[in-house]
């Protein structure tokens, strides 16, 4: 039974009791932490995820079909399993149980892996931008699940400018950097990015699932866009990295 199909026959249980921990359905022997993975066979993740992405959606009093589909494009399941996972989406719409719930379980279990909850974070901001606009209630939305998750200040800037554009068109706000950064702290925010949010990484055997490439790839192009834009501001045009 896939994750999708178990999730879906426990639906009502996973979102009435989002605090209870365990409900006991992980995959018996799965393997040691991941860097930016779910424990494999995690359910409870899979509800929590599907119960951000629930809400969000409602965050500006409308669900469309266009912020399900990028739901189901973000968080991409088997061709088979994708009526089921449509059915636990519109159950967790509709529960009465706030979003924070959610964001607690996921940030409490992957603390220490936070591309994992980045990423989650980068899955959210695409539901948001999916009808074209994103509202002050989904902007505050998002904001609230990146503090629930530890996420700073700069850290928020960052993810939200790397999905929605920066501030001003503010390269910097890519890269997490202020503008008094120096070049070579530039070029090390630049690295330590691409070698977390790479497609070839972020969704390698040992890192994120495959589910997450299309977004990586966006990300990805963001974060070197803005490094490009930098150089070329500060005059490093035939400098080698």
């Amino acid at each position: 039974m896939s994750i999708w199909s178990q999730l879906a026959r426990l639906a009502r249980r996973a979102f009435e009791e989002p605090e209870e921990p365990g409900l006991a359905l992980a995959t018996a022997g799965a393997a040691g932490p991941l860097a930016c993975a779910p424990d494999p066979g995690d359910v409870d993740f899979t509800a929590a995820i599907v119960g951000l992405g629930a809400k969000l959606a409602k965050a500006d009093g409308l669900v469309t079909d266009d912020e399900m589909n990028v739901f189901a494009r973000v968080f991409r399941a088997a061709p088979r399993d994708e009526p089921a996972m449509r059915r636990v989406f519109n159950i967790a719409r509709q529960t009465v149980l706030g979003y924070e719930s959610y964001a607690r379980r996921i940030a409490r279990k992957y603390h220490d892996r936070p591309c994992l909850l980045e990423g989650v974070l980068d899955g959210l901001f695409q539901i948001a931008i999916a009808d074209g606009v994103v509202t002050s209630e989904e902007m505050d939305y998002l904001r609230s699940v990146s503090d629930a998750f530890g996420f700073s200040d700069a850290d928020f800037r960052r993810i939200k400018a790397s999905h929605i554009g920066p501030d001003a068109d503010d390269p910097y706000a890519v890269l997490g950097l202020p503008h008094t950064a120096s070049f070579d702290e530039v070029r090390t925010a630049y690295r330590q990015l691409m070698r977390e949010n790479h497609p070839d990484t972020a969704t390698g055997a040992k890192s994120a699932p495959r589910e997450f490439e299309p977004v990586a790839h966006e990300k990805a192009a963001a974060i070197t866009t803005a490094y490009a834009r930098i150089r070329t501001e500060r005059g490093f045009l035939t400098r080698a990295d």
